[in-house]
Parts: structure tokens; C-alpha cells; sequence
């Protein structure tokens, strides 16, 4: 089983901190890591993990993210639905859908979210935080909230068509 996880998902390193540990004969030193693990598909999953040596760090991040994946409800596979904001802590994010060939507009963290999870065209803006955790966590609270037109109209009893018709006009 995990043979195939490898192949088939992509992994991105986003930071590694070095974290320290203050002890009786002084400090120890230890790694922390932040991953992101998508299959291009519309899940993802972002992980953390801590250990004494690095790459130690990296495998428990990824572990963690694979365990953590949630599924993104994509438009023709390569952007959003409908405009989203999220929120975690201090940070917040605007996610809008964008039209075929904009391309990934987005800073830092957030840019290997969307190249994991398979979104071609989005336009994102971190405002709030720079801290690389809050601004993931604030990128998945919006994921969690968005909807598709298909929720939507089963929640409303409607058609697809209905919904998507009255989003346009």
C-alpha cells in the first residue's frame, strides 16, 4: 500500500525550524517540519512533525499529512468554485476562482497547497500573518467551508443547473 502512496502523491517540504529544548546542562537542539501532501486530485493533507534530525522530521510530517488528507470540491479540475475566506488565528486568506491560464497567483506556503491539490488557476492573498502555519490552517478552514453547486442544490432541493444559472446572472 505505501509503494503505491508514494508514486502516486507529491510531497512538499514547506519549512524546517530548528526548535530548542532548555535543559539542566543547557540547551537541546531538535527540527521541526511542515509538509504538504497532495495527489493533484483534490486532496491534500498538511502535517508537522518533530525529531532530533531532519529528515527524521520530514518522514513524521508526511506521515502526519497522509493521515490529515481532506478532499477539495474543484471546478473542471483546475480552480475554485466560488470566491472563499478563511480564517485560523491571526491569519486570514482570500481565495478567488480565476479564468483558465491565470496560473497560480499566491505567496509562499500557500502556492505549494494549491500546486498539491492539483489547482491550476487561483488567485490568493494572505493578509494577517506571515507565520507559515497559520496561513496553511487558514487556507484549510477555507477549503472546509467551501461548497460545490451539487451540495448547494441538494441542500436547497434544487437542480445543478439552477444553481449554476442563477450564479451567473
Amino acid at each position: 500500500m505505501f509503494e503505491n502512496d508514494k508514486n502516486e502523491f507529491s510531497e512538499h517540504l514547506v519549512t524546517i525550524n530548528r526548535v530548542a529544548k532548555v535543559v539542566k546542562g543547557g540547551r537541546r537542539f531538535g527540527f521541526a517540519a511542515i509538509m504538504i501532501v497532495g495527489d493533484n486530485k483534490g486532496r491534500v493533507g498538511i502535517g508537522t512533525g518533530k525529531a532530533k534530525e531532519v529528515p527524521e522530521a520530514v518522514r513524521k510530517a508526511t506521515e502526519n499529512a497522509k493521515t490529515k488528507m481532506i478532499r477539495v470540491h474543484l471546478k473542471d479540475n483546475r480552480t475554485l468554485h466560488h470566491d472563499i475566506v478563511g480564517r485560523f488565528g491571526a491569519g486570514k486568506v482570500i481565495l478567488r476562482a480565476a479564468a483558465p491560464g491565470t496560473g497560480i497567483i499566491a505567496g509562499g506556503p500557500m502556492r505549494a497547497l494549491f500546486e498539491s491539490l492539483g489547482i491550476k488557476d487561483v488567485v490568493a492573498k494572505s493578509t494577517g500573518t506571515s507565520n507559515p502555519h497559520n496561513m496553511l490552517k487558514a487556507t484549510l478552514n477555507a477549503f472546509r467551508i467551501s461548497e460545490s453547486p451539487k451540495s448547494v442544490a441538494a441542500k436547497r432541493s434544487k437542480k445543478i443547473n439552477d444553481i449554476t444559472a442563477s450564479k451567473n446572472s
